[in-house]
């Protein structure tokens, strides 16, 4: 059973430190601190999750691959304490991290239909599901590109 606990702890670890900077972290961080409450460490185990949140984008932000690990492990150890201390909680570990932690090897399927009409393109033409920080620098000239100034469906 140990062996099982110190595998959920490192899973759930893993799993913790890509959350952190996801759009689910705060879901995450809450039904962590419950979990940490069985134990009767909820306050603490909040501030603690908050400040590793912080510095995890630092050390992300300055590539600090070797805090990113330390900070991993330091709660890996903590969540193997606290399951050891509760093993009822590996329960709610597990359903968490079934819900928010993204399928493993598992593909999405999904269809992108792309239509180009009206001639040739003389500019960018893009293909994929979702496009942001897009910069496109050219020459100023609006040359080769044709506007519609008609109604009728007819280009001038």
């Amino acid at each position: 059973m140990e062996a099982e606990l110190a595998a959920l702890a490192t899973s759930g670890a893993t799993t913790l430190i890509g959350l952190m900077v996801s759009d689910t972290w705060t879901q995450a961080r809450d039904r962590l601190v419950r979990i940490f409450a069985r134990a009767g460490d909820e306050d603490a185990a909040e501030e603690e999750l908050r400040a590793s949140q912080r510095e995890l984008m630092a050390a992300r932000n300055a590539a600090d691959d070797a805090v990113v690990a330390d900070i991993e492990a330091g709660w890996r150890i903590r969540l193997r304490r606290a399951l050891e201390a509760d093993p009822d909680a590996a329960e709610e570990l597990r359903s968490m991290l079934a819900e928010l932690s993204p399928a493993a090897g598992e593909a999405v399927s999904q269809t992108v239909r792309n239509s180009i009409s009206g001639g040739v393109q003389h500019g960018p033409v893009l293909q994929g599901q979702s496009f942001s920080g897009l910069t496109f620098n050219g020459s100023g000239s609006d040359q080769g590109y044709r506007t519609s100034d008609r109604h009728d469906g007819h280009m001038s």
